[in-house]
């Protein structure tokens, strides 16, 4: 098994840590489905991806490492492909700790590493295009893989938001375009390249932020962790993984 993608399955902030620079977790989903299964798993996931870096732009992280693109560690014989990534090239999460922080300390310096949210020419064709080419360079470096797409747990409800932001009316009704854009470029990807789509925005509606059971982190304001604002929590990763393990592991992989 490969998993490829970006923060909502790498991890950052759940312990204990695989790879630190990637903020990669040891209890993120993919290594917890990898258990379920009994696959040999090779995690490439790296946060804060984008679906170039996943197939041919190096990524720097926010501590100056580098990582190669991820489909350079593809084994070629993978039997199984997650792919959840897309969300950065939309900024959907950057958007959310944008107005967090100017909100919480707007002279913190967290906010220079923040890109500030802009209009968005066709987000959901740009999440589908992104999806797409990953979709096609994956079969083509391990032609024999069955490929899964994952989408990302839900962070805003209809009717919640976060217990520790006061974000405004307008505010919120752009994160939660955001999120609908990025389930809708999901849908069509999955469509385009007729490949598998684990709809987990769908899954785990009711369990976004305010509610009694939410699956990611509210906003984070200590500057060292704060990348785990509104990330999935071990409560959600277990989530994704129980879902996928439910829907594979009665098939024949690939």
């Amino acid at each position: 098994m490969v998993a490829l993608g970006s923060s909502f399955a790498a991890g950052p902030l759940l312990r204990p840590v695989a790879d630190r620079p990637a903020m990669r977790s040891m209890r993120n989903y993919p290594r917890l489905l990898a258990g379920r299964l009994g696959c040999e798993l090779v995690d490439l996931t790296v946060s804060g991806a984008t679906t170039k870096t996943v197939i041919d732009v190096p990524q720097v992280t926010m501590t100056g490492e580098q990582y190669p693109p991820q489909l350079a560690g593809m084994p070629p014989d993978a039997d199984l492909v997650t792919i959840t990534v897309g969300g950065n090239d939309i900024g959907f999460i950057g958007a959310m700790m944008y107005h967090a922080w100017r909100r919480h300390d707007a002279k913190s310096l967290v906010l220079q590493g923040i890109e500030p949210p802009g209009a968005l020419e066709d987000p959901i064709g740009r999440v589908a295009e992104g999806l797409g080419r990953v979709v096609r360079a994956v079969r083509e470096h391990a032609p024999g893989a069955r490929i899964v797409l994952v989408d990302y747990l839900t962070v805003l409800d209809d009717d919640r938001g976060s217990a520790e932001i006061d974000y405004s009316a307008t505010e919120l009704a752009l994160f939660r375009q955001r999120q609908t854009q990025l389930a809708a470029g999901f849908r069509r990807a999955a469509d385009d390249e007729a490949v598998d789509l684990m709809p987990i925005s769908a899954a785990s509606s009711g369990h976004g932020l305010g509610s009694a059971e939410p699956f990611v982190f509210d906003f984070i304001p200590d500057p060292l962790r704060t990348t785990g604002s509104f990330h999935p929590n071990e409560r959600g990763m277990a989530f994704v993984a129980d879902q996928l393990a439910d829907r594979l592991s009665g098939d024949r992989l690939p």
